[in-house]
């Protein structure tokens, strides 16, 4: 899969202690891809905008 351009970033509630991190990149056409931080090269998840969209809205949903 090609990630050139990706411009990773923490995700938001990622916790600040240096360890369970994750990186988005969400910058890339039509896809949004997640890896460990920890472990750069493990592995990337990739999802569809509407995907990812519907994936970080799922906690709020189960919190109501």
């Amino acid at each position: 899969m090609e990630m050139t351009g990706a411009r990773w970033r923490t995700a938001t509630r990622s916790s600040n202690n240096g360890g369970d991190c994750v990186e988005v990149a969400d910058n890339l056409p039509g896809r949004v891809l997640v890896r460990d931080s920890k472990d750069r090269d493990g592995g990337t998840l990739t999802f569809t905008p509407d995907a990812w969209r519907a994936f970080v809205a799922a906690p709020r949903q189960i919190g109501r």
